[in-house]
C-alpha cells in the first residue's frame, strides 16, 4: 500500500471523511527524527493495508493544516478514527509504540483474498461454470 500525501486542499477527503482509520504523519524535510519516522509509517502501511490508511503532511507546505491541529512540534503523528476525537503523540516511534497507543490491532486486517470474493463483481468459479 502506498502512503499517501495529504494537503490543505485534500485533507478534508482523505483523512476526515475517510470511512477509513487514518494515520497521519505530520513531518518537515529538515527534521531529522521525521526521517526516522518514515520507514515505520512504511510498516503500518504494509500491515494494515486496507483496513488502515497512512497518511503524510508536509507541515511547512500546509500551513493551514499545522494551526488547524495546533501543530507545535515535529514529527507528530495523528490518528483519526471515524466518529472520535483524534488523538496524537509528538517524537519518535517506533510502529510498534504507535500500533499500542492508537490501538490500531483494534482493527480488522483486510485480506486480500477476502476482499476479492467479497466483490459481487470479481468472477468467481461458480461464475465460470456458467
Amino acid at each position: 500500500m502506498a502512503i499517501k500525501v495529504a494537503t490543505d486542499a485534500t485533507f478534508e477527503v482523505e483523512v476526515l471523511q475517510n470511512d477509513k482509520p487514518v494515520v497521519v504523519d505530520f513531518w518537515a524535510a529538515w527534521c531529522g527524527p521525521c526521517k526516522l519516522v518514515a520507514p515505520e509509517m512504511e510498516k503500518l502501511a504494509a500491515k494494515y493495508e486496507g483496513s488502515i490508511d497512512i497518511v503524510k503532511v508536509d507541515v511547512d507546505a500546509n500551513p493551514g493544516l499545522s494551526r488547524a491541529f495546533n501543530i507545535m512540534s515535529i514529527p507528530t503523528i495523528a490518528f483519526f478514527a471515524p466518529g472520535k476525537q483524534p488523538m496524537g503523540v509528538v517524537g519518535f516511534r517506533p510502529a510498534e509504540q504507535l500500533e499500542a497507543q492508537f490501538q490500531l490491532a483494534s482493527y480488522p486486517k483486510v485480506d486480500a483474498a477476502a476482499a476479492a470474493a467479497a466483490d459481487p463483481a470479481a468472477p468467481t468459479a461458480a461464475s465460470d461454470a456458467a
